[in-house]
């Protein structure tokens, strides 16, 4: 199971990664209209992330 899990922080690295190389000023963009957003919405919307990538784990493995 240590393996997933590091596996998958690479993968969430490698995203990360593209995203900023391959378009900083969009990155830096969306940082600056991050703080423009309530925190119950941002709380909202990685709650959903978090349910959707539980999901596609769970469809994955089962």
């Amino acid at each position: 199971m240590a393996d997933e899990l590091l596996i998958g922080l690479g993968l969430v690295l490698v995203i990360e990664g593209l995203i900023y190389s391959l378009f900083p000023g969009g990155a830096k963009r969306l940082a600056e209209e991050v703080l423009n957003i309530p925190e119950a919405s941002l709380r909202i919307g990685g709650l959903a992330a978090v349910a959707v990538g539980v999901a596609i784990v769970w469809l994955v493995r089962g």
